[in-house]
């Protein structure tokens, strides 16, 4: 397939089924499980689908890896804070306390997410 013109690809893997479609990205960003992230500047993304198979996401570009500042667990949360949280969500005190680490101390998101809104 070396020296193929994209418009004979395309034709090529319509023919077999197959349909991809070009996104237009600045960015693409992958969180990792670590809290660090990938980002590729100015990436070439295609999704790539065919007949009875998962869909495929290619992003084609140069990956940087930016380590996370600020860990969730290294958030500043007060007992005031956990206090109002637990009487708001009406929770007990670890819950109060997770929900605070996983909204980065936002007292108003740590209560929406505990009452399902």
């Amino acid at each position: 397939m070396m020296g193929m013109n994209p418009k004979d690809l395309k034709k090529a893997m319509k023919r077999l089924g197959m349909e991809i479609e070009e996104v237009k990205a600045e960015k693409v960003t992958i969180d990792e499980t670590d809290g660090s992230k990938l980002i590729i500047e100015d990436p070439q993304v295609m999704i790539i689908k065919a007949k009875n198979q998962p869909t495929m996401v290619y992003v084609v570009g140069e990956p940087k890896k930016v380590e996370e500042t600020k860990k969730k667990e290294e958030v500043s949360i007060s007992e005031e804070d956990i206090n109002l949280v637990m009487e708001q969500a009406n929770v007990d005190k670890e819950t109060a306390k997770k929900a605070l680490i996983e909204s980065n101390g936002d007292i108003a998101e740590a209560i929406l997410k505990l009452k399902g809104s």
